[in-house]
């Protein structure tokens, strides 16, 4: 198994932007070290309290001058807010600063009312996910120089190394984003820790539907990654208590509200206690929202969820307060799986 990790930039309680920025370094550090696949960044707007991961573009031009070897990229630019022509160039300029190794994840999510506004983003497109086709095509093409010779655009040129370019994603957490990855022939993320139910049903869709790629940048047959939000520590009761967090998010998502408790001691009190550790076996058709366990429980949870998706590359993102913590959740993870390490 492939292991990769995903970074959103939390804000360390009492800390700034600048504290949340070194962590995210330290960790792609570490990823590189331990011998993950690829490490990328999210892009979340207005929380920049707790999330300070709004501007994935500059994150990573920071993490290719901090890293040597590792795969980086975006998890996901939020293409709905963008123009393609901009979004290519700025991964052709990442590709140009770390050649060969950057992915151009692509994705769409609707903030606030009045975030969407301040980004200049329509929220009445009459048919979204031919907006978002047309959009992430658009990116592919300028990427690899692949508008028809008659095209407008054919002539537009993009920065970029002799071993690039970027790579493009199609990131979603719903069938139709398999359907758009699966049309266009591009490799396809499912973000598991978003939706979990339709976890099995986007890959199986993305693999009915896939056609071979037109495009430069595509793929000839099916390549997924799943991300879910997974945490490792010495014992799974232990592990299960750094999950209180995650449990505790989700919840206050369901009743509307956005909100990462700054402790695990705050996030087990809300729940009332710590959270039962995750089966070692989990029932058939269920994908929880998140797992936890020992480095050997969480290797087998991951390679059933693996299997269940039909995917070899498997996602890590984590909502751990403590950035000690999280560091040892990736390094046991990484232990479980048997990554090699550099």
């Amino acid at each position: 198994m492939e292991l990769s990790a995903v970074d959103l930039s939390p804000v360390p309680e009492g800390g700034t932007a600048t504290e949340a920025y070194e962590q995210t370094v330290e960790a792609a550090r570490q990823a590189e070290r331990l011998g993950y696949t690829r490490f990328w960044v999210a892009e979340h707007h207005g929380r920049a309290a707790t999330l300070a991961g709004t501007t994935p573009e500059v994150l990573l031009g920071h993490l290719a001058a901090e890293t040597d070897a590792i795969r980086i990229g975006s998890g996901a630019v939020l293409l709905n807010h963008y123009s393609p022509l901009k979004v290519a160039e700025q991964f052709g300029a990442l590709d140009a600063l770390a050649p060969g190794r950057v992915d151009a994840g692509l994705g769409r999510a609707n903030e606030s009312p009045a975030v969407d506004r301040a980004l200049g983003t329509d929220r009445r497109v009459e048919d979204p996910d031919a907006d978002h086709r047309e959009k992430v095509e658009a990116v592919a093409s300028h990427l690899y120089d692949d508008f028809p010779g008659d095209h407008p655009y054919a002539d537009i040129e993009i920065p970029g190394s002799a071993e690039g370019p970027a790579v493009p994603w199609v990131l979603g957490s719903s069938p139709s984003s398999a359907e758009i990855a699966a049309e266009l022939g591009l490799p396809y993320c499912f973000a598991a820790f978003i939706r979990p139910g339709y976890a099995v049903r986007a890959f199986e869709t993305y693999r009915e539907q896939f056609e071979p790629s037109d495009l430069a940048g595509g793929v000839d047959e099916p390549r997924g990654i799943v991300a879910v939000n997974a945490v490792c520590a010495e014992t799974d009761r232990a592990a299960a208590r750094l999950r209180a967090v995650a449990e505790v998010v989700f919840r206050r998502m369901a009743r509307g509200e956005v909100g990462t408790p700054s402790t695990v001691e705050e996030a087990v009190d809300e729940l009332g206690g710590v959270p039962e550790p995750t089966p070692e076996r989990l029932d058939d058709g269920e994908w929880p929202r998140a797992i936890s366990g020992s480095p050997e429980r969480l290797a087998g949870l991951l390679d059933q969820l693996a299997d269940r998706a039909g995917v070899d590359e498997v996602m890590i993102q984590h909502a751990v307060p403590d950035h000690g913590d999280a560091l040892r959740s990736h390094e046991l993870i990484a232990e479980g799986v048997g990554l090699s390490g550099r």
